[in-house]
């Protein structure tokens, strides 16, 4: 039976997991040098995880710079207020 393509994820696991798998585990310990070959994989220290989170993205420079350059149109005279009773 097929999978109905709704119900399908389409980039996987998005959020920050908090548990590695053994071989995820060895790896960053390869680049922090703390392991070396011939090591048991069994009994690993642990690895501290970091979340990254994603800042919204400003408004291009290009943009700012083209608003900040085009005059601003003149201001039309604003009509007076009818007095409050």
């Amino acid at each position: 039976m097929t999978l109905d393509k709704s119900l399908k994820r389409r980039s996987g696991l998005v959020r920050s997991r908090n548990v590695l798998t053994r071989d995820e585990r060895i790896k960053k310990l390869l680049d922090a040098d703390r392991w070396a070959e011939g090591n048991s994989p069994f009994g690993l220290p642990k690895v501290r995880v970091y979340k990254l989170t994603v800042k919204k993205k400003k408004k291009p420079k290009e943009e700012e710079a083209a608003a900040a350059t085009t005059p601003a149109p003149a201001e039309a005279p604003k009509a007076a207020k009818p007095p409050a009773k």
